[in-house]
């Protein structure tokens, strides 16, 4: 299988879609079958199984055999465009389809987990209200940054999205997308209220005891 994919890859660049590498397991497409659906996106559309055994120095029968497994799982589909010659291409939009849902349906799960997290936090049940505003917050912000405005708020005992809202966007003014940055901005804070009282105290003014 090893030597395969090396020929497969010396022959000429192949561009591998980064979504089928990560997921093709999900879908139930073998090691076999990846490399066949790798070939057939980046050459050809014509269904011609000697030239493609050929190419990928796999037998015949073995080609035939991963392509009869595709149409099985709905992943490709054999499309006859001129019956009178016979001319049949291979379509792919059934695997795209699919790729497709695992992109979106990862996403729900992310956005799923996130409502949980806050429901959690705030012990209660999120409003159809709640949900439209943590919503807006992802178009505009990463998951990881609302998160930890949320356990920013919990730890100054707010729960309201009002005041999450507030940190959120203080934060992307600043800069600020991780753990580590708001640490550094919370020090350079308390470094200026230090400055700040040094600078208050008037003591030329102090009269000696």
């Amino acid at each position: 299988m090893l030597d395969k994919v090396i020929k497969l890859l010396k022959t000429k660049p192949f561009y591998i879609p980064e979504i089928l590498i990560k997921n093709y397991r999900k879908l139930n497409i073998s090691d076999s079958e990846l490399i066949l659906l790798i070939y057939l996106i980046n050459t050809t559309d014509v269904f011609n199984p000697k030239q493609i055994a050929k190419d990928l120095n796999f037998k015949l029968n073995e080609v035939m055999e991963i392509f009869n497994s595709l149409i099985e799982k709905n992943i490709i589909k054999i499309d006859i465009i001129n019956k009178s010659v016979r001319e049949e291409i291979i379509n792919l939009d059934e695997l795209y389809n699919k790729l497709a849902f695992v992109i979106v349906n990862d996403k729900t799960k992310e956005s799923s987990n996130l409502f949980d997290v806050f429901e959690k936090e705030f012990g209660r049940t999120l409003s159809p209200m709640d949900y439209e505003i943590i919503t807006d917050w992802q178009k505009d912000f990463d998951d990881k940054l609302i998160l930890l405005a949320l356990k920013e708020a919990v730890f100054n005992n707010v729960t309201n999205l009002r005041y999450i809202d507030k940190i959120i966007r203080d934060w992307s003014k600043k800069g600020i997308k991780s753990k580590e940055d708001i640490i550094k901005d919370k020090k350079n804070y308390e470094s200026k209220k230090s400055n700040k009282k040094l600078f208050d105290y008037d003591w030329l003014n102090e009269r000696d005891s």
